[in-house]
Protein backbone atom coordinates (compact mmCIF):
# COMPACT_ATOMS: atom_id res chain seq x y z
CA UNK A 1 0.00 0.00 0.00
CA UNK A 2 1.50 3.34 -1.04
CA UNK A 3 1.92 6.03 1.56
CA UNK A 4 0.02 9.31 1.24
CA UNK A 5 1.42 12.18 -0.81
CA UNK A 6 1.86 14.55 2.14
CA UNK A 7 4.10 12.08 3.91
CA UNK A 8 6.15 11.41 0.78
CA UNK A 9 6.66 15.08 -0.12
CA UNK A 10 7.83 16.30 3.30
CA UNK A 11 10.00 19.45 3.29
CA UNK A 12 11.71 21.33 6.12
CA UNK A 13 14.49 23.93 6.42
CA UNK A 14 18.04 22.76 7.06
CA UNK A 15 18.87 23.51 10.72
CA UNK A 16 22.33 24.66 9.64
CA UNK A 17 21.82 26.90 6.59
CA UNK A 18 18.03 27.19 6.25
CA UNK A 19 17.91 25.74 2.73
CA UNK A 20 14.95 23.44 2.00
CA UNK A 21 15.57 19.73 2.51
CA UNK A 22 13.05 17.44 0.80
CA UNK A 23 11.92 13.90 1.60
CA UNK A 24 10.03 11.96 -1.07
CA UNK A 25 9.99 8.63 0.74
CA UNK A 26 8.46 7.91 4.13
CA UNK A 27 11.19 5.29 4.58
CA UNK A 28 13.96 7.95 4.67
CA UNK A 29 14.71 9.34 8.14
CA UNK A 30 18.05 10.85 7.04
CA UNK A 31 19.09 13.38 4.42
CA UNK A 32 22.11 15.39 3.32
CA UNK A 33 21.55 19.09 2.66
CA UNK A 34 22.50 19.86 -0.93
CA UNK A 35 23.79 23.32 0.03
CA UNK A 36 25.90 22.99 3.16
CA UNK A 37 26.39 19.16 3.22
CA UNK A 38 24.89 18.95 6.73
CA UNK A 39 23.59 15.49 7.66
CA UNK A 40 20.13 15.78 9.20
CA UNK A 41 17.66 13.40 10.80
CA UNK A 42 13.91 13.87 10.68
CA UNK A 43 12.27 14.15 14.10
CA UNK A 44 8.57 14.81 13.76
CA UNK A 45 8.06 18.12 11.96
CA UNK A 46 11.63 19.38 12.41
CA UNK A 47 15.11 18.41 11.28
CA UNK A 48 18.10 17.97 13.58
CA UNK A 49 21.68 18.30 12.38
CA UNK A 50 23.82 15.32 13.33
CA UNK A 51 27.03 16.04 11.43
CA UNK A 52 28.77 17.05 8.21
CA UNK A 53 28.94 14.79 5.16
CA UNK A 54 32.12 14.49 3.10
CA UNK A 55 32.18 15.49 -0.55
CA UNK A 56 31.23 12.80 -3.05
CA UNK A 57 33.92 11.16 -5.13
CA UNK A 58 33.14 12.25 -8.72
CA UNK A 59 32.62 8.93 -10.48
CA UNK A 60 30.99 10.53 -13.56
CA UNK A 61 27.98 8.27 -13.25
CA UNK A 62 25.17 8.65 -15.80
CA UNK A 63 22.76 8.34 -12.85
CA UNK A 64 21.64 11.24 -10.70
CA UNK A 65 18.96 12.08 -8.15
CA UNK A 66 15.37 12.16 -9.38
CA UNK A 67 16.02 9.80 -12.29
CA UNK A 68 12.86 7.71 -12.75
CA UNK A 69 12.44 4.18 -14.07
CA UNK A 70 10.50 0.94 -13.84
CA UNK A 71 11.52 -2.41 -12.38
CA UNK A 72 9.81 -5.78 -12.87
CA UNK A 73 9.09 -7.30 -9.45
CA UNK A 74 6.85 -10.29 -8.69
CA UNK A 75 5.32 -10.28 -12.15
CA UNK A 76 4.48 -6.56 -12.30
CA UNK A 77 6.30 -3.34 -13.07
CA UNK A 78 6.81 -0.80 -10.33
CA UNK A 79 7.84 2.82 -11.01
CA UNK A 80 10.69 4.16 -8.90
CA UNK A 81 12.67 7.36 -8.36
CA UNK A 82 16.32 7.64 -7.32
CA UNK A 83 16.28 9.86 -4.22
CA UNK A 84 19.72 9.41 -2.64
CA UNK A 85 23.15 7.84 -2.90
CA UNK A 86 25.55 6.18 -0.49
CA UNK A 87 29.18 5.95 -1.58
CA UNK A 88 31.35 3.20 -0.07
CA UNK A 89 34.99 2.19 -0.15
CA UNK A 90 36.47 -1.21 0.61
CA UNK A 91 39.45 -3.36 -0.27
CA UNK A 92 37.84 -3.83 -3.69
CA UNK A 93 37.56 -0.12 -4.50
CA UNK A 94 34.82 2.54 -4.49
CA UNK A 95 31.18 1.94 -5.42
CA UNK A 96 27.82 3.69 -5.16
CA UNK A 97 24.42 2.49 -3.96
CA UNK A 98 21.50 4.57 -5.22
CA UNK A 99 18.37 4.64 -3.06
CA UNK A 100 15.24 3.93 -5.15
CA UNK A 101 11.88 4.99 -3.75
CA UNK A 102 9.27 2.60 -5.18
CA UNK A 103 5.67 3.54 -5.92
CA UNK A 104 4.41 1.11 -3.26
CA UNK A 105 6.17 3.12 -0.53
CA UNK A 106 9.13 0.75 -0.08
CA UNK A 107 12.77 1.40 -0.94
CA UNK A 108 15.34 -0.59 -2.91
CA UNK A 109 18.99 -0.20 -3.92
CA UNK A 110 20.48 0.18 -7.38
CA UNK A 111 24.12 -0.78 -6.85
CA UNK A 112 26.56 0.65 -9.38
CA UNK A 113 30.09 -0.62 -9.90
CA UNK A 114 32.40 -1.90 -12.63
CA UNK A 115 30.04 -0.83 -15.40
CA UNK A 116 27.40 -3.19 -14.01
CA UNK A 117 24.23 -2.65 -12.00
CA UNK A 118 22.48 -4.78 -9.38
CA UNK A 119 18.94 -4.10 -8.13
CA UNK A 120 18.37 -5.34 -4.57
CA UNK A 121 15.65 -5.07 -1.94
CA UNK A 122 15.89 -5.36 1.84
CA UNK A 123 15.49 -8.92 3.09
CA UNK A 124 13.86 -9.60 6.45
CA UNK A 125 16.15 -12.49 7.25
CA UNK A 126 16.41 -12.08 11.02
CA UNK A 127 18.05 -14.97 12.83
CA UNK A 128 18.27 -17.00 9.62
CA UNK A 129 21.45 -15.22 8.54
CA UNK A 130 24.65 -17.21 9.19
CA UNK A 131 27.34 -15.90 11.49
CA UNK A 132 30.03 -13.86 9.68
CA UNK A 133 32.76 -16.11 11.10
CA UNK A 134 31.17 -19.05 9.27
CA UNK A 135 31.52 -17.29 5.90
CA UNK A 136 35.18 -17.24 4.85
CA UNK A 137 36.00 -16.43 1.23
CA UNK A 138 35.14 -19.34 -1.06
CA UNK A 139 32.89 -21.11 1.45
CA UNK A 140 29.49 -22.50 0.47
CA UNK A 141 26.53 -22.05 2.76
CA UNK A 142 22.83 -22.88 2.62
CA UNK A 143 20.20 -20.17 2.85
CA UNK A 144 16.49 -20.78 2.36
CA UNK A 145 17.27 -24.27 1.09
CA UNK A 146 19.66 -23.15 -1.65
CA UNK A 147 23.49 -23.14 -1.85
CA UNK A 148 25.32 -19.78 -1.91
CA UNK A 149 29.02 -19.10 -2.41
CA UNK A 150 30.98 -16.42 -0.55
CA UNK A 151 32.29 -14.13 -3.30
CA UNK A 152 33.51 -11.29 -1.06
CA UNK A 153 34.39 -11.01 2.62
CA UNK A 154 36.03 -7.91 4.00
CA UNK A 155 35.66 -4.42 5.40
CA UNK A 156 33.79 -1.48 3.89
CA UNK A 157 33.15 2.08 5.02
CA UNK A 158 30.85 4.93 4.08
CA UNK A 159 32.83 7.82 2.56
CA UNK A 160 30.06 10.15 1.32
CA UNK A 161 26.33 10.46 0.68
CA UNK A 162 23.72 12.73 -0.88
CA UNK A 163 19.94 13.13 -0.86
CA UNK A 164 17.55 11.24 1.37
CA UNK A 165 18.57 7.97 2.95
CA UNK A 166 16.77 5.08 4.71
CA UNK A 167 20.00 4.10 6.47
CA UNK A 168 23.18 5.92 7.42
CA UNK A 169 26.25 3.93 8.55
CA UNK A 170 28.77 5.94 10.60
CA UNK A 171 30.98 7.95 8.26
CA UNK A 172 34.50 6.57 7.87
CA UNK A 173 34.03 3.65 10.26
CA UNK A 174 34.81 0.23 8.70
CA UNK A 175 32.22 -2.53 9.06
CA UNK A 176 32.22 -6.22 7.98
CA UNK A 177 30.54 -6.91 4.65
CA UNK A 178 29.91 -10.32 3.06
CA UNK A 179 28.56 -10.93 -0.42
CA UNK A 180 27.02 -14.27 -1.36
CA UNK A 181 26.13 -15.37 -4.88
CA UNK A 182 24.00 -18.20 -6.21
CA UNK A 183 24.26 -20.46 -9.24
CA UNK A 184 21.23 -18.80 -10.88
CA UNK A 185 22.69 -15.29 -10.75
CA UNK A 186 21.34 -13.85 -7.49
CA UNK A 187 23.29 -11.66 -5.06
CA UNK A 188 22.85 -11.59 -1.27
CA UNK A 189 24.74 -8.80 0.54
CA UNK A 190 24.97 -8.88 4.34
CA UNK A 191 26.00 -5.86 6.40
CA UNK A 192 27.40 -7.19 9.69
CA UNK A 193 28.08 -3.70 10.98
CA UNK A 194 24.50 -3.39 12.27
CA UNK A 195 22.65 -5.37 14.90
CA UNK A 196 20.98 -7.47 13.87
CA UNK A 197 22.81 -7.85 10.53
CA UNK A 198 20.97 -6.37 7.55
CA UNK A 199 20.67 -8.12 4.20
CA UNK A 200 19.66 -7.18 0.66
CA UNK A 201 18.89 -9.60 -2.15
CA UNK A 202 18.61 -9.12 -5.90
CA UNK A 203 20.18 -9.66 -9.30
CA UNK A 204 21.94 -7.85 -12.14
CA UNK A 205 19.96 -5.49 -14.38
CA UNK A 206 20.64 -3.62 -17.62
CA UNK A 207 20.03 0.12 -17.61
CA UNK A 208 18.14 -0.15 -20.90
CA UNK A 209 15.62 -2.53 -19.28
CA UNK A 210 14.88 -0.04 -16.49
CA UNK A 211 13.53 2.55 -18.98
CA UNK A 212 15.28 5.36 -17.13
CA UNK A 213 14.31 8.99 -17.61
CA UNK A 214 16.30 12.01 -16.53
CA UNK A 215 19.83 10.60 -16.95
CA UNK A 216 22.66 13.09 -17.19
CA UNK A 217 22.65 14.60 -20.66
CA UNK A 218 26.40 14.22 -20.96
CA UNK A 219 28.63 11.41 -19.83
CA UNK A 220 32.38 11.14 -19.92
CA UNK A 221 32.20 8.55 -22.68
CA UNK A 222 30.61 11.15 -24.98
CA UNK A 223 33.07 13.98 -24.29
CA UNK A 224 36.81 14.47 -24.26
CA UNK A 225 36.92 13.07 -20.72
CA UNK A 226 39.00 14.08 -17.73
CA UNK A 227 42.60 15.18 -18.11
CA UNK A 228 45.37 14.93 -15.55
CA UNK A 229 49.13 15.15 -15.42
CA UNK A 230 51.11 11.94 -15.10
CA UNK A 231 52.61 11.87 -11.58
CA UNK A 232 55.85 10.41 -13.00
CA UNK A 233 56.65 12.34 -16.19
CA UNK A 234 54.10 15.18 -16.15
CA UNK A 235 52.67 14.34 -19.57
CA UNK A 236 48.90 14.95 -20.06
CA UNK A 237 46.80 11.80 -19.58
CA UNK A 238 43.24 11.54 -20.85
CA UNK A 239 40.67 9.51 -18.88
CA UNK A 240 37.66 8.76 -21.05
CA UNK A 241 35.61 6.17 -19.14
CA UNK A 242 33.25 6.80 -16.22
CA UNK A 243 34.30 3.71 -14.30
CA UNK A 244 38.09 3.91 -14.74
CA UNK A 245 40.07 3.31 -11.57
CA UNK A 246 43.46 2.97 -13.28
CA UNK A 247 44.96 4.32 -16.50
CA UNK A 248 48.37 4.14 -18.17
CA UNK A 249 50.40 7.14 -19.33
CA UNK A 250 50.87 7.19 -23.10
CA UNK A 251 54.31 8.75 -22.71
CA UNK A 252 56.12 6.78 -19.99
CA UNK A 253 53.70 3.80 -19.68
CA UNK A 254 53.31 4.32 -15.94
CA UNK A 255 50.21 2.80 -14.30
CA UNK A 256 48.26 5.58 -12.56
CA UNK A 257 45.85 4.79 -9.73
CA UNK A 258 42.79 7.05 -10.07
CA UNK A 259 41.04 6.11 -6.83
CA UNK A 260 40.35 9.16 -4.72
CA UNK A 261 38.74 12.55 -5.31
CA UNK A 262 39.66 14.50 -8.41
CA UNK A 263 42.70 16.64 -7.70
CA UNK A 264 43.87 14.31 -4.94
CA UNK A 265 47.22 12.62 -4.79
CA UNK A 266 47.76 10.17 -7.63
CA UNK A 267 50.01 7.14 -7.42
CA UNK A 268 51.97 5.74 -10.33
CA UNK A 269 54.14 2.72 -11.05
CA UNK A 270 56.66 2.48 -13.87
CA UNK A 271 56.54 -0.35 -16.40
CA UNK A 272 59.41 -1.73 -18.45
CA UNK A 273 59.53 -4.05 -21.48
CA UNK A 274 56.60 -2.53 -23.42
CA UNK A 275 54.24 -4.90 -25.21
CA UNK A 276 52.46 -3.92 -28.44
CA UNK A 277 48.82 -5.14 -28.65
CA UNK A 278 47.73 -6.74 -31.93
CA UNK A 279 44.43 -4.83 -31.69
CA UNK A 280 44.99 -1.12 -31.10
CA UNK A 281 43.43 0.60 -28.11
CA UNK A 282 40.40 2.60 -29.18
CA UNK A 283 39.48 0.12 -31.93
CA UNK A 284 35.79 -0.71 -32.29
CA UNK A 285 34.22 -3.92 -33.53
CA UNK A 286 31.07 -6.00 -33.29
CA UNK A 287 31.23 -9.41 -31.62
CA UNK A 288 28.21 -11.56 -30.85
CA UNK A 289 25.84 -8.76 -31.83
CA UNK A 290 27.34 -6.07 -29.57
CA UNK A 291 29.49 -3.12 -30.63
CA UNK A 292 32.60 -3.06 -28.43
CA UNK A 293 35.45 -0.59 -27.99
CA UNK A 294 38.91 -1.72 -26.86
CA UNK A 295 39.74 0.37 -23.79
CA UNK A 296 42.41 -1.70 -22.01
CA UNK A 297 45.01 -4.38 -22.58
CA UNK A 298 46.96 -6.61 -20.25
CA UNK A 299 49.49 -9.38 -20.70
CA UNK A 300 49.44 -12.12 -18.12
CA UNK A 301 51.45 -15.24 -17.31
CA UNK A 302 50.45 -18.47 -15.60
CA UNK A 303 52.21 -21.24 -13.75
CA UNK A 304 50.72 -24.54 -12.66
CA UNK A 305 51.48 -25.93 -9.18
CA UNK A 306 54.78 -27.82 -9.08
CA UNK A 307 55.72 -26.71 -12.61
CA UNK A 308 58.66 -24.43 -13.45
CA UNK A 309 57.29 -23.53 -16.89
CA UNK A 310 55.14 -20.46 -17.49
CA UNK A 311 52.68 -19.65 -20.25
CA UNK A 312 51.39 -16.27 -21.43
CA UNK A 313 48.19 -14.83 -22.83
CA UNK A 314 46.70 -11.40 -23.54
CA UNK A 315 43.37 -9.87 -22.55
CA UNK A 316 41.64 -6.92 -24.22
CA UNK A 317 39.17 -5.06 -22.02
CA UNK A 318 36.08 -4.20 -24.10
CA UNK A 319 33.41 -1.65 -23.26
CA UNK A 320 29.85 -0.96 -24.36
CA UNK A 321 27.83 1.72 -22.57
CA UNK A 322 24.72 -0.46 -22.26
CA UNK A 323 26.38 -3.88 -21.92
CA UNK A 324 29.25 -2.88 -19.63
CA UNK A 325 32.60 -4.67 -19.83
CA UNK A 326 33.83 -7.88 -21.46
CA UNK A 327 37.20 -9.54 -22.07
CA UNK A 328 38.54 -10.66 -25.43
CA UNK A 329 41.16 -13.26 -24.54
CA UNK A 330 44.01 -14.17 -26.89
CA UNK A 331 45.62 -17.50 -25.99
CA UNK A 332 47.69 -20.01 -27.95
CA UNK A 333 44.73 -22.35 -28.27
CA UNK A 334 42.41 -19.68 -29.64
CA UNK A 335 40.31 -16.63 -28.92
CA UNK A 336 37.41 -16.33 -26.48
CA UNK A 337 34.96 -13.67 -25.34
CA UNK A 338 34.04 -13.77 -21.66
CA UNK A 339 32.10 -11.48 -19.33
CA UNK A 340 31.92 -11.18 -15.54
CA UNK A 341 29.06 -13.16 -14.02
CA UNK A 342 26.72 -11.88 -11.34
CA UNK A 343 26.09 -15.33 -9.90
CA UNK A 344 28.63 -17.83 -8.62
CA UNK A 345 28.91 -21.27 -10.24
CA UNK A 346 28.86 -24.15 -7.78
CA UNK A 347 31.99 -26.31 -7.59
CA UNK A 348 31.38 -30.06 -7.68
CA UNK A 349 33.38 -33.31 -7.52
CA UNK A 350 36.08 -31.80 -5.34
CA UNK A 351 36.55 -28.87 -7.70
CA UNK A 352 36.87 -31.01 -10.83
CA UNK A 353 33.68 -29.52 -12.29
CA UNK A 354 31.40 -26.50 -11.86
CA UNK A 355 27.70 -25.98 -12.55
CA UNK A 356 26.28 -22.66 -13.71
CA UNK A 357 22.80 -21.83 -15.06
CA UNK A 358 22.06 -25.52 -15.52
CA UNK A 359 25.25 -26.40 -17.45
CA UNK A 360 28.10 -28.49 -16.10
CA UNK A 361 31.67 -27.42 -16.93
CA UNK A 362 34.78 -29.57 -16.45
CA UNK A 363 38.13 -28.42 -15.05
CA UNK A 364 40.79 -27.86 -17.72
CA UNK A 365 43.61 -26.16 -15.82
CA UNK A 366 44.54 -24.67 -12.47
CA UNK A 367 47.35 -22.13 -12.07
CA UNK A 368 48.71 -18.97 -10.46
CA UNK A 369 48.20 -15.96 -12.75
CA UNK A 370 50.40 -12.83 -12.74
CA UNK A 371 49.77 -9.52 -14.51
CA UNK A 372 52.98 -8.58 -16.36
CA UNK A 373 52.02 -5.54 -18.48
CA UNK A 374 49.01 -3.23 -18.91
CA UNK A 375 47.88 -0.44 -21.23
CA UNK A 376 44.77 1.75 -21.34
CA UNK A 377 42.00 2.19 -18.78
CA UNK A 378 40.60 -0.29 -16.26
CA UNK A 379 37.60 -0.37 -13.95
CA UNK A 380 39.65 -1.89 -11.14
CA UNK A 381 42.96 -0.62 -9.65
CA UNK A 382 45.12 -2.87 -11.82
CA UNK A 383 48.72 -3.43 -10.69
CA UNK A 384 51.68 -4.99 -12.41
CA UNK A 385 52.69 -8.13 -10.54
CA UNK A 386 49.15 -8.68 -9.23
CA UNK A 387 48.54 -12.39 -8.64
CA UNK A 388 45.43 -14.56 -8.42
CA UNK A 389 44.70 -18.28 -8.19
CA UNK A 390 42.78 -19.35 -11.31
CA UNK A 391 40.73 -22.30 -12.49
CA UNK A 392 39.50 -22.75 -16.07
CA UNK A 393 36.49 -24.92 -16.93
CA UNK A 394 34.88 -25.77 -20.27
CA UNK A 395 31.76 -27.37 -21.70
CA UNK A 396 31.82 -27.70 -25.47
CA UNK A 397 32.61 -24.20 -26.69
CA UNK A 398 31.39 -22.69 -23.42
CA UNK A 399 33.93 -21.43 -20.89
CA UNK A 400 34.05 -20.59 -17.18
CA UNK A 401 36.96 -19.03 -15.35
CA UNK A 402 37.37 -18.44 -11.62
CA UNK A 403 39.89 -16.05 -10.04
CA UNK A 404 40.53 -15.88 -6.33
CA UNK A 405 42.36 -13.01 -4.68
CA UNK A 406 42.88 -12.19 -1.04
CA UNK A 407 39.34 -10.85 -0.46
CA UNK A 408 37.27 -11.71 -3.49
CA UNK A 409 36.37 -14.51 -5.89
CA UNK A 410 35.28 -13.49 -9.37
CA UNK A 411 33.86 -15.59 -12.20
CA UNK A 412 33.69 -14.95 -15.94
CA UNK A 413 31.75 -16.93 -18.53
CA UNK A 414 31.71 -16.93 -22.31
CA UNK A 415 32.51 -18.81 -25.49
CA UNK A 416 35.37 -19.59 -27.83
CA UNK A 417 35.28 -17.57 -31.02
CA UNK A 418 37.02 -18.00 -34.38
CA UNK A 419 40.09 -15.88 -35.09
CA UNK A 420 38.61 -14.82 -38.44
CA UNK A 421 35.65 -13.30 -36.59
CA UNK A 422 38.04 -11.25 -34.45
CA UNK A 423 39.97 -10.10 -37.54
CA UNK A 424 36.76 -9.11 -39.33
CA UNK A 425 35.27 -7.36 -36.30
CA UNK A 426 38.24 -5.05 -35.78
CA UNK A 427 38.96 -4.29 -39.43
CA UNK A 428 42.20 -6.23 -39.82
CA UNK A 429 40.88 -9.02 -42.01
CA UNK A 430 43.57 -8.20 -44.58
CA UNK A 431 46.14 -9.38 -42.04
CA UNK A 432 44.45 -12.48 -40.61
CA UNK A 433 47.77 -14.19 -39.99
CA UNK A 434 48.37 -11.79 -37.09
CA UNK A 435 45.33 -13.13 -35.24
CA UNK A 436 45.39 -16.71 -36.49
CA UNK A 437 45.43 -19.21 -33.64
CA UNK A 438 44.90 -22.93 -33.17
CA UNK A 439 41.18 -22.29 -32.76
CA UNK A 440 40.00 -24.71 -30.11
CA UNK A 441 37.48 -27.37 -31.03
CA UNK A 442 34.69 -28.21 -28.56
CA UNK A 443 36.66 -31.17 -27.24
CA UNK A 444 40.16 -29.72 -27.15
CA UNK A 445 42.02 -28.82 -23.99
CA UNK A 446 42.44 -25.24 -22.93
CA UNK A 447 46.22 -25.59 -23.12
CA UNK A 448 48.36 -25.11 -26.22
CA UNK A 449 47.25 -27.94 -28.51
CA UNK A 450 49.13 -26.66 -31.55
CA UNK A 451 52.32 -26.21 -29.54
CA UNK A 452 52.03 -29.80 -28.31
CA UNK A 453 51.68 -31.14 -31.85
CA UNK A 454 54.76 -29.22 -33.00
CA UNK A 455 56.76 -30.46 -30.02
CA UNK A 456 55.70 -34.06 -30.71
CA UNK A 457 56.92 -33.81 -34.30
CA UNK A 458 60.17 -32.21 -33.14
CA UNK A 459 60.69 -35.00 -30.61
CA UNK A 460 60.02 -37.67 -33.22
CA UNK A 461 62.65 -36.09 -35.48
CA UNK A 462 65.13 -35.78 -32.59
CA UNK A 463 64.54 -39.34 -31.40
CA UNK A 464 65.00 -40.66 -34.88
CA UNK A 465 68.32 -38.84 -35.12
CA UNK A 466 69.43 -40.16 -31.74
CA UNK A 467 68.41 -43.66 -32.73
CA UNK A 468 70.62 -43.47 -35.76
CA UNK A 469 73.53 -42.42 -33.55
CA UNK A 470 73.13 -44.63 -30.48
CA UNK A 471 70.56 -47.23 -31.28
CA UNK A 472 68.27 -46.22 -28.42
CA UNK A 473 65.97 -43.40 -27.30
CA UNK A 474 64.05 -41.96 -24.34
CA UNK A 475 62.46 -38.59 -23.50
CA UNK A 476 59.48 -36.59 -22.32
CA UNK A 477 58.04 -33.18 -23.09
CA UNK A 478 55.04 -31.04 -22.22
CA UNK A 479 53.76 -27.78 -23.68
CA UNK A 480 52.86 -24.41 -22.27
CA UNK A 481 49.81 -22.84 -23.81
CA UNK A 482 47.45 -20.00 -23.03
CA UNK A 483 44.49 -19.77 -20.73
CA UNK A 484 41.08 -18.91 -22.12
CA UNK A 485 39.72 -17.29 -18.97
CA UNK A 486 40.68 -14.92 -16.30
CA UNK A 487 40.49 -11.29 -15.29
CA UNK A 488 41.14 -9.27 -12.18
CA UNK A 489 38.08 -7.29 -11.36
CA UNK A 490 39.22 -5.61 -8.20
CA UNK A 491 35.61 -5.06 -7.18
CA UNK A 492 32.17 -6.54 -6.94
CA UNK A 493 28.72 -5.04 -7.14
CA UNK A 494 28.70 -4.28 -3.45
Amino acid sequence: MATDAAQREYRAPCPSCGAPVEFRSAQSPYAVCGYCRSTVVREGAVLRRIGQMAELFDDHSPLQRFVTGRIALSGRELPFTLVGRLQYKGEAGVWSEWIAALEDGSTATLGEDNGAYVFTRPLDAGARLPDARALPLGATTAFEGRPWSVAYSGQAELIAAEGELPRLPPLGQPFPLVELRSEDGEVLSIDYGRHPPQAERGRAVQLADLRLQGLKQESVQDTSGRQLACPHCGAPVQVRLDASKAVTCGNCRSIINLEGPDGGALQSALQEQPVQPLIALGSTGELQGTAWQVVGFQQRSGQEPGDDETFRWQEYLLYNRQAGFAFLVDAEDGWSLVRPTTGAPQLEAGGQSARYLGTRYFLQSRYRATTTYVLGEFYWPVARGEQTDNRDFSSGRGLLSMEQGAREITWSAGDRIASRDVATAFGIAERPQLLSRADASPVSSSRGALTLILIVFALMFLLAALDNCSGGSSGYSRSSGGSFGGYSSGGSHK
